[in-house]
C-alpha cells in the first residue's frame, strides 16, 4: 500500500461546496395540526366530484357501503371498518376506476328510539307522553328520533372525515329520506308480488324491555343463570300407562291405592320390577324456563325412543330409557328402578294433569278457534326430542316456542301465550301468577312446585341465552301476531325459495373473503327460519297494511303488492310520517283495485276498498333490516350507479346480519344477489378479548389526537382483519414508528430534488448495469406485488411489502447507495441528474402506492415533489393513478451482487471489532463515562470474486456505493476465491471533502486532498 502523504495543517471546510439537501417536507410530521387543513382544502376542491369528473367513463368498480346506525360516535371498530373501506375506494380508484363511494346511516329503528325514550325519562318528559292519544305520541317520538338521526349523522359524517375516508359526504344515503324509504316499499310490494309475504301468529324473539318483535340478527347471546328444573306431571289415567308398558293388572281390592294420587306426604310404594306400583306415576319434564309452565298444553316423546317406567326419589315417573342414569344422578338417587320399559309410540295420547292449572287454562275465543281442545295435556309424537339433555320428554307450549308451535299446529292445540308485551302474566293464569312479570315468576312457579310435591329436583345453571341487543336484557318466546318473509315458499315466477336460492348463489356465484366465510353463512341460512318482518315501535318505515273486518266478524289485514307500491309513491312525495298523520283514503290516493292482475285479489280488493271509511291503519313498522338490506335498491340502482355491487365488506357478524338480510330481498325482487363479493373482518377487541363498542365509550377521538389519521391508518392496513383483533395504545407506538421511517424515507428524496426539475418527453433508461435501473427494476416488482395485494383485499402485505421497500431497499441500499454522488457530485452533472431523474420517478411512484393508507402524507409529498404553491387547491395526488412500473430493464446479475453485499456486511461487522478505535467520552444526559467503538467504513474496500466475468461490465463505483465502502475492485487476488475480500485503506490517503479512499485522492491547487471527482466539484 501507498503512504498516505502529509496533510495539510488546516483542512479546508467544504461545506458549502456540498449539495446538501433541502425540502419544505418536514421532518416532524404534526399530523394532529396538519391533517384538517388537508381535508380543508380536499373540501374547497371539492375532491370527490373532481374524482368522479376524472374517471367518468372509465371502467366501474361498484362498492357499496353498509350504513352504521346514527346513534352517538363512532367507535374503534368504526375506525377498522371505515378505513378498511376506504382502503378499497381509493385502491381501485387509483387503478383508474370509477369507483363511486355513497355513505349512508340507518336511522330508523330501535336503537335510536330506546336511546330517545332514556332521554326522555332522564328529563321527566315520558309520563306525559304516555298520557297522549297513540297517534299523537308515536309523532313526537318520531320527531325527537329524527332530531337525534340527524345530530349523529352530521356527527359521524365528520368523524369519518377526520379519518380522511373519501366518499360523496354531500349526498349520503340515510334511510329515514323520503325517496329511500319508497325504495325499500318497492322492495316490499316486490316480495308481496312473488307470495313471500305473510302474516300469522307465530312465537318470536321479544324484548319485554322494548315490546317489540326481534330478528335473529338483532340478538346478542350473553351468560345468565336460570332455574333448571324436573316437574313430575301425574298421569290422568295410571293404568292406562301401566297398560302402556305391558304391565299386568292388580286385583280389585288395589285399585283405589292404584289410583291415589301421589303427594309429598304419600306414602312411599312398594315397587318391583315388572309388576304394576300401587300408585300413580307422572311424566317428568326437564325445562330451564319455569315461567312457561303456565303456558304448558302438551309433553312431547320422541316415537322411536325407548322409554321407562322408574322408581325415582319415592315416585314413580316415565322418562327416556337412556337418561334414567344421567336423571339419577342429579337427583343422588343410588339404585334408581326401573320396572318396565315402552316405547314412544306407545305411549302417545295418554293425558296427564297440569301440576297447577285446574282445568283447561281460560282460553282467548281467538285462541281456540279451529283448536281441538281435547288434545290439551296430551302425550303426543315430535321428532325433535333428544336425549342429549333432560328425559327424553319435553314440556310443550305453542305459544313460547318454535318448535312448541310447529307441534301446536300439526296437532289443533290452541296457540296460548298468557305472557303480555310488557313481561307479565294476563288473566287467564292460576290467580297467584297474574300481573306477575316472568322473570319474577320463576322463583314462584319452583316454589309452588316444591310445596306440591311435583318437583323432582331443581338447581340454578349459566347458561348463553339471547339477549336483546339494544337493551342488554333477556328476550322471550313470545307468540303473536306477525309480519314474515317465507324462506321455503317458492316464488310466483318458479324460481324456487329463497332459501333455495340462496344457497344455490352462495355456493358458486358470490366470492368470500376469506374463503371460510362461505360455509359460515351458508350454515346460518340452512338453518334460518322466516324472516319477522314487523316491529312494535313508532320510529321507522310503517307496514302500508290495513285492517278489514269480515263477514264472520274477524279482523283480516289486507297488503297487496299494488297496493304498497301506491303507498310508496305517496311516501316518497312526503314521507313515511304520512302514515301516521293522514286518514285511510288519503293513503290510498294512487291505488285502485284496476290495479289488481289477480280476479280473486281484484274482487277482494274491490269488497275492502269499497268500505274504506271502516279500515284502519296496521300499527307496525318494518325491521330496520329490511331497511338497509334494501340499499341496493334505495341507492344502487335509485342512483343508477349499477346493479350487483362488485363488493359488500362489514365484520363477519354480518353473515347473518346486514349480508344476509340484503340478499334474500334482492333474490325475491331480482333473482339476483346483490353483491359479487363479500369482504369480512373481524372485530378489535380490547386486552381481554372483550368486543369494543360505542356503548361502552370506545370512541377515537384521543386516538386522533395523539396519534392523527395517517398513523391510525397504517395500523389498520397492517392488520390481519380476518379475525379479532387485540388493540392496546402500544401498537399505535409500533405504528409510528414505521410511520416516521417512511415519512423519513420520502423526505430525504424529497430533499435531494429541490434543484430538479424532469425533463420533457420520455425519461432516459438508464443502462442494465446502472444502481439506477437496479432500483427501477425493484420498483417495478414492488408495483406488480403491492397491487395484486390491493387487489386481493390484502392490505396487510401490501403494507409490509411498502415499508420493506422504504426501509430496506431503499434507505438501507440504494439512497445510502447514492448519497456520496447526490451531495459529492457536480450539481449537474450526467450521473447526479440521471440518478435525480430515477429518485423522481421513484418517489412520484411510491407517493401514489402509499395513498390509500397515508393519504394526508402522500399528498403532501406529492405536492412537495411537484413544488406546489401552497395556495394551489387544485393538485393532488388522489386525482393521478399508480404506475405500473418503469419498464427498465436491470441485468440479471444484480442478484448475485445483492449476495456479495450480504456477504461484505457481515466481514465489516466483524472488522469492526478487529480495526474499530475504542474511545471513552462522558455522555452528557447521564453523566457517566461510556466506551464507543468507531469505525469507518471509508477506511475499506472489497476485492469481488468474478469467477464468470459477469461483474467487469459493471462500474466499480457503482458496485462500491452498492456495498457501501470507498473502492472495489473486480476480481479476488486469491484464484479461485468465493466470497468478498476485505481491503484495508487506511494508508492511503482520504478525501478531505467526501471522505473516499478510491484511489485518485492527491493534493490539489488549494493545497487539499481530494478525489478526481471532488475535485472537479469544487474546480480545483
Amino acid at each position: 500500500m501507498t503512504t498516505q502523504p502529509n496533510t495539510p495543517t488546516e483542512k479546508k471546510n467544504y461545506k458549502a461546496t456540498l449539495n446538501l439537501p433541502q425540502t419544505a417536507f418536514a421532518m416532524k410530521a404534526n399530523l394532529v395540526q396538519n391533517e384538517p387543513s388537508t381535508l380543508k382544502r380536499w373540501n374547497e376542491q371539492k375532491q370527490y366530484e373532481a374524482l368522479r369528473a376524472a374517471r367518468k367513463g372509465k371502467p366501474k368498480y361498484l362498492f357499496h357501503d353498509g350504513p352504521p346506525y346514527a346513534n352517538g360516535s363512532i367507535h374503534l371498530g368504526h375506525m377498522m371498518n371505515k378505513t378498511l373501506k376506504d382502503l378499497v375506494v381509493r385502491s381501485k380508484t387509483m387503478q383508474g376506476f370509477d369507483c363511486p363511494y355513497i355513505p349512508g346511516w340507518d336511522c330508523h329503528g330501535l336503537p335510536i328510539e330506546h336511546k330517545v325514550m332514556l332521554e326522555m325519562q332522564e328529563k321527566g318528559k315520558l309520563a306525559k307522553l304516555n298520557d297522549m292519544p297513540d297517534g299523537q305520541k308515536k309523532m313526537i317520538v318520531r320527531r325527537e328520533c329524527q332530531a337525534y338521526a340527524e345530530k349523529y349523522v352530521k356527527l359521524q359524517a365528520s368523524q369519518m372525515q377526520q379519518l380522511l375516508t373519501m366518499g360523496d359526504y354531500e349526498n349520503p344515503y340515510l334511510t329515514m329520506k323520503p325517496t329511500y324509504e319508497g325504495a325499500v316499499l318497492e322492495v316490499l310490494a316486490a316480495l308481496c308480488g312473488e307470495g313471500l309475504v305473510y302474516r300469522a301468529l307465530k312465537p318470536v324473539h321479544w324484548s319485554i324491555a322494548n315490546e317489540t318483535a326481534l330478528a335473529e340478527a338483532e340478538l346478542e347471546y350473553m351468560d345468565r343463570e336460570d332455574p333448571s328444573v324436573y316437574v313430575d306431571f301425574e298421569a290422568d289415567n295410571a293404568d292406562a300407562v301401566y297398560d302402556a308398558f305391558g304391565l299386568p293388572p292388580v286385583s280389585d281390592d288395589d285399585d283405589e291405592e292404584t289410583k291415589a294420587p301421589a303427594g309429598p306426604d304419600s306414602p312411599k310404594p312398594k315397587v318391583k320390577p315388572g309388576e304394576r306400583p300401587h300408585a300413580r306415576p307422572s311424566f317428568m319434564i326437564w325445562t330451564t324456563t319455569p315461567w312457561t309452565l303456565p303456558a304448558n298444553l302438551a309433553i312431547a316423546v320422541n316415537e322411536k325412543y325407548e322409554y321407562a317406567l322408574v322408581f325415582l326419589d319415592g315416585n314413580i315417573s316415565v322418562l327416556a330409557a337412556d337418561a334414567v342414569t344421567r336423571v339419577a344422578a342429579k337427583g343422588k338417587v343410588e339404585k334408581p328402578i326401573v320396572i318396565a320399559k315402552t316405547t314412544g309410540d306407545k305411549l302417545l295420547g295418554l293425558k296427564y294433569k297440569h301440576p297447577f292449572v285446574d282445568g283447561l287454562p281460560k282460553f282467548d275465543p281467538t285462541q281456540t278457534r279451529g283448536a281441538d281442545l281435547a288434545k290439551v295435556y296430551s302425550i303426543l309424537g315430535a321428532e325433535y326430542v333428544t336425549l342429549e339433555d333432560g328425559t327424553g320428554l319435553v314440556h310443550t307450549a305453542p305459544g313460547h316456542g318454535a318448535d312448541d308451535y310447529q307441534t301446536g299446529l300439526r296437532e289443533k292445540l290452541p296457540i296460548y301465550c298468557p305472557v303480555r308485551a310488557n313481561g307479565s302474566y294476563d288473566a287467564s293464569v292460576p290467580q297467584w301468577l297474574s300481573g306477575v312479570v316472568i322473570w319474577d315468576a320463576n322463583k314462584l312457579v319452583v316454589d309452588h312446585l316444591l310445596n306440591s310435591g311435583h318437583m323432582y329436583m331443581h338447581h340454578m345453571f349459566s347458561h348463553s341465552y339471547p339477549h336483546d341487543w339494544r337493551s342488554k336484557t333477556p328476550t322471550i318466546f313470545r307468540c303473536t301476531e306477525q309480519w314474515f318473509v317465507t324462506v321455503d315458499q317458492g316464488k310466483k315466477s318458479g324460481d324456487g325459495s329463497l332459501r333455495e336460492l340462496a344457497l344455490k348463489t352462495t355456493a358458486t356465484d358470490v366470492k368470500f373473503v376469506p374463503e371460510w366465510g362461505r360455509n359460515r353463512m351458508r350454515g346460518m341460512l340452512e338453518s334460518r327460519p322466516d324472516w319477522c318482518i314487523s316491529r312494535q315501535r313508532a320510529w321507522g318505515l310503517p307496514i302500508p297494511s290495513l285492517t278489514w273486518v269480515d263477514e264472520t266478524g274477524r279482523e283480516q289485514a289486507f297488503m297487496t303488492s299494488a297496493s304498497v307500491k301506491a303507498v310508496a309513491k305517496l311516501v316518497r312525495e312526503k314521507g313515511a310520517d304520512v302514515w301516521f298523520t293522514s286518514e285511510v283514503a288519503d293513503l290510498l290516493k294512487y291505488y285502485s283495485p284496476e290495479q289488481e292482475t289477480d280476479p280473486a285479489l281484484k274482487a277482494l280488493a274491490t269488497k275492502v276498498v269499497a268500505n274504506v271509511s271502516k279500515l284502519k291503519k296496521g300499527g307496525d313498522i318494518l325491521d330496520v333490516w329490511f331497511e338497509s338490506g334494501s340499499s341496493w335498491n334505495a341507492v344502487l340502482r335509485e342512483r343508477g350507479l349499477g346493479y350487483p355491487a362488485d363488493l359488500y365488506l362489514e365484520g363477519s357478524d354480518q353473515h347473518r346480519g346486514w349480508f344476509q338480510l340484503s340478499l334474500l330481498p334482492a333474490l325475491g325482487a331480482t333473482g339476483i344477489p346483490p353483491f359479487k363479493t363479500i369482504l369480512t373482518h373481524g372485530f378489535l377487541v380490547d386486552k381481554d378479548g372483550m368486543k369494543l363498542s360505542k356503548s361502552k365509550g370506545d370512541t377515537i377521538e384521543g386516538l386522533l389526537k395523539d396519534y392523527g389519521a395517517d398513523v391510525l391508518r397504517w395500523w389498520v392496513g397492517s392488520l390481519s382483519y380476518e379475525n379479532d383483533v387485540k388493540i392496546d395504545r402500544s401498537y399505535f407506538d409500533v405504528a409510528g414508528g414505521q410511520y416516521v421511517k417512511v415519512r423519513n424515507t420520502l423526505r430525504f428524496m424529497l430533499s435531494n430534488l429541490y434543484d430538479f426539475t424532469p425533463p420533457a418527453g420520455d425519461p432516459v433508461k438508464p443502462a442494465p448495469t446502472s444502481i439506477d435501473a437496479w432500483i427501477l427494476s425493484e420498483f417495478d416488482a414492488l408495483a406488480k406485488e403491492v397491487t395484486a395485494f390491493y387487489n386481493a383485499f390484502d392490505f396487510r402485505n401490501a403494507n409490509m411489502r411498502m415499508y420493506d421497500f422504504c426501509n430496506t431497499t431503499l434507505s438501507a441500499v440504494y439512497l445510502a447507495a447514492v448519497k456520496d454522488r447526490l451531495y459529492c457530485d457536480k450539481a449537474d452533472s450526467a450521473r447526479r441528474r440521471q440518478t435525480q431523474a430515477t429518485l423522481w420517478r421513484l418517489t412520484d411512484g411510491l407517493i401514489r402506492f402509499l395513498a390509500p393508507m397515508l393519504p394526508h402524507t402522500a399528498d403532501e409529498a406529492y405536492r412537495a415533489l411537484l413544488k406546489v404553491d401552497a395556495k394551489d387547491v387544485s393538485t393532488t395526488v388522489h386525482l393521478q393513478e399508480f404506475i405500473s412500473g418503469f419498464g427498465v430493464s436491470s441485468s440479471p446479475a444484480w442478484s448475485r451482487i445483492a449476495e456479495l453485499r450480504e456477504a461484505t456486511l457481515g466481514i465489516l461487522e466483524k472488522a469492526k471489532e478487529t480495526h474499530g478505535i475504542r474511545t471513552r467520552s462522558v455522555n452528557p444526559k447521564t453523566g457517566k463515562e461510556e466506551e464507543k467503538l468507531q469505525f469507518d467504513v471509508m477506511d475499506f474496500g472489497f476485492a469481488l470474486p468474478d469467477p464468470d466475468g459477469t461483474l467487469k461490465a459493471f462500474d466499480p463505483v457503482d458496485l462500491a456505493d452498492f456495498v457501501g465502502v470507498s473502492r472495489v475492485t473486480i476480481g479476488s487476488a486469491a484464484a479461485g476465491a468465493t466470497q468478498p475480500e476485505l481491503l484495508d485503506l487506511r494508508q492511503e490517503p482520504q478525501c478531505e471533502r467526501s471522505w473516499r479512499r478510491d484511489g485518485t485522492v492527491k493534493p490539489r491547487a488549494d493545497g487539499s486532498l481530494l478525489t478526481d471527482r471532488d475535485a472537479l466539484a469544487v474546480g480545483v
